[in-house]
């Protein structure tokens, strides 16, 4: 075996095992990191030494420059243990946006590796003045998840009153350290997510350090002519599928073993368990197979060098879409089956069930988007930004 073979087999070992240490330690965490609104540090660096945010990352830098479909597949496997620590892990795919940046300013980003962790608010965007050296950079920005384990950080400006990129978000990109966060994340599920505020103040950001979210890439390959803004609402979908594939399996393992204390059957005798567990099965299924269906047709299209059709990127966005509700609906029909199981803090099943009921509440994932979606099938025009 020569050294580079040997490097690359020792790499995938020290991954596998990080990620098997992942997946030991989250069961035991995930009540805590609810608990504290936010990932530990230490569950951080284990994303990291699992390659979770090299995995988008070009090779020329040192990344995977994996598939769609393996990025999704993993954060999918996160999200069935804790679907906080996969929705956090999701913004690996954020090397795809970054892939706007100049290749120079790219090239200075991952000059230490590849394993850089980004973080951003985007909304609503704050004004930037132009000065000697870039943009002033002011604002408070909000739903920045996975920002306390953040390297760096980008938040959504507008440099004047014209409109040069055609409704897409400009973002300024800037070390973590030149934005304090606001810890005020507070709610009902998703609470590991860390989405606090992100306040800057009197920031200069260079202007080759400000990006159009949803532009064009300056990076080749396949993987950087993937739409990025159906990829953004993909990898948030399928956290919504992890946590009902958690779900399921939480309420098998319940049924095996569980009695009534009223007397009544047992959870895996009862009829009404019984077909909720084949249709949440059944469903989840479903959903999945269209979802990876158009995920890995698309990516076939762009690796023949195919340009990607309209009608292929609202698909996309139709199956994330369909993808978010269904993770819901099938963890809710989980949590009636668990009864007054569920009810309590510390019910996997109840913890479940909340956070995949705010997927489909994310912008890019909500009833709006089933709308625009009906309107482009219909031949009509949507809003910029979709599909």
């Amino acid at each position: 075996m020569d050294t580079l073979t040997a490097d690359i087999a020792t790499s995938s070992a020290f991954r596998a095992a990080a990620l098997d240490e992942l997946f030991a330690v989250l069961p035991s965490q995930a009540g805590r990191i609810a608990q504290d609104h936010r990932l530990p540090s230490a569950i951080v660096d284990l994303l990291k030494r699992a390659g979770v945010y090299r995995m988008m990352v070009a090779r020329r830098f040192g990344g995977d420059e994996a598939t769609p479909t393996e990025f999704l597949n993993l954060i999918e496997r996160i999200a069935a243990v804790d679907a906080s620590t996969g929705w956090v892990a999701s913004f690996g795919f954020s090397a795809i946006y970054l892939g706007s940046l100049p290749v120079a300013t790219l090239e200075t980003m991952y000059a230490n590796g590849p394993d850089v962790v980004f973080a951003g608010g985007i909304f609503p965007p704050q004004r930037a003045v132009p000065v000697d050296g870039g943009l002033q950079v002011n604002g408070r920005w909000s739903w920045g998840s996975g920002c306390t384990g953040a390297d760096i950080m980008g938040v959504g400006i507008k440099v004047d009153n014209s409109d040069p990129t055609g409704g897409l978000p400009l973002i300024a990109v800037m070390p973590a350290a030149s934005v304090r966060i606001e810890e005020n994340w507070n709610v009902n599920g998703l609470q590991g997510t860390g989405s606090h505020d992100m306040v800057v103040e009197d920031v200069v950001v260079p202007r080759e350090w400000t990006f159009v979210r949803g532009g064009p890439s300056s990076l080749d390959g396949p993987l950087y002519r993937y739409p990025s803004m159906a990829l953004a609402a993909q990898v948030l979908a399928i956290v919504a599928l992890g946590a009902a594939r958690g779900a399921l399996d939480d309420i098998v393992a319940m049924a095996s073993g569980r009695t009534s204390i009223t007397g009544s059957p047992s959870l895996a005798n009862r009829p009404t368990v019984q077909m909720a567990v084949a249709q949440g099965e059944a469903s989840l299924r479903a959903a999945r197979a269209l979802f990876y269906q158009e995920t890995e047709r698309t990516y076939a299209a762009l690796c023949e060098g195919r340009a990607i059709t309209r009608e292929e990127v609202v698909a996309l966005r139709l199956a994330a879409s369909h993808a978010a509700r269904t993770g819901a609906d099938v963890c809710m029909e989980v949590y009636k089956c668990a009864g007054t199981t569920g009810i309590f803090t510390d019910s996997t099943i109840g913890r479940r069930l909340q956070d995949a009921l705010i997927v489909p509440q994310h912008a890019f994932l909500s009833d709006s988007t089933l709308l625009n979606a009906g309107r482009c099938l219909l031949g009509l025009d949507a809003p910029a930004g979709f599909p």
